[in-house]
């Protein structure tokens, strides 16, 4: 769905002025993020300020009153809650992108799903599935491939992606579940993506928040967002972007 955010009038400042649009950003998508951002300051002269976790917690820290002007979730779930419960603008939602989970194995991914049947590991990285949709994810695909109890055992959970990449870099695990976004710079042979009938699409909404409901900035970003321009920078990243609605 795209959604055209239109302007305030007479809100915080616009061009040149001091407004910083804050944004709550889940982890996978940093480095697209920090893309955006500093493309969107360059023209409009509006700062913004990001601060990235993992969806479940960011969720929280809104829903206790943090003074985000947006939410970047990495599901659908969360944004539409914060509409439901009135920490949201009704109607603000839309996905600005689907990502794709991969297997992450700096030691050669070949095999791909291989890997995992043959149990030849003793750390495998994945999110907390309960904070995580990335993790949420790769519990279903770890479900449909090989079964959860038979690799519950050897699990090392990070708080969020990033934390889970920094496992498998540093060797604190063999392989790991993570973002597409987060190994596109690696050698297509340490990852594998898995096939996304293992998983439940991973719809990552954005919406704009009570916060930031009268801030001309923040309502500018999510319109930059939807931009041919935006949507080119977060499709090179590895994600896929929906249509917009005519």
């Amino acid at each position: 769905m795209f959604v055209l955010l239109g302007v305030v009038e007479g809100g915080c400042a616009a061009s040149g002025g001091n407004e910083v649009v804050r944004v709550a950003v889940a982890s996978n998508f940093t480095s697209v993020q920090e893309t955006l951002a500093a493309r969107f300051t360059a023209e409009t002269g509006i700062p913004v300020e990001s601060s990235y976790g993992a969806t479940g917690a960011l969720y929280s820290q809104i829903a206790h009153g943090a003074p985000f002007a947006i939410l970047l979730a990495a599901d659908a779930e969360r944004p539409a809650r914060l509409e439901t419960e009135g920490a949201a603008v009704a109607g603000s939602r839309f996905t600005y992108a689907l990502g794709a989970l991969v297997l992450f194995g700096p030691d050669g991914m070949e095999g791909g799903a291989g890997a995992l049947r043959a149990g030849a590991f003793t750390r495998l990285a994945i999110c907390k599935p309960e904070l995580a949709p990335y993790g949420a994810a790769a519990r279903q695909a770890l479900e449909r491939l090989v079964g959860w109890d038979a690799v519950a055992p050897k699990l090392v959970l990070g708080d969020n992606v990033t934390q889970t990449y920094q496992f498998v870099a540093t060797g604190s695990a063999e392989l790991g579940f993570v973002a597409l976004s987060q190994v596109l710079d690696r050698p297509a042979s340490h990852y594998w993506r898995v096939p996304d009938d293992l998983y439940d699409p991973i719809r990552q909404d954005a919406v704009l928040l009570r916060a930031g409901a009268g801030s001309d900035g923040a309502r500018r970003y999510l319109v930059f967002l939807q931009s041919p321009e935006a949507r080119g920078i977060i499709e090179a990243a590895g994600y896929r972007v929906p249509e917009p609605a005519r």
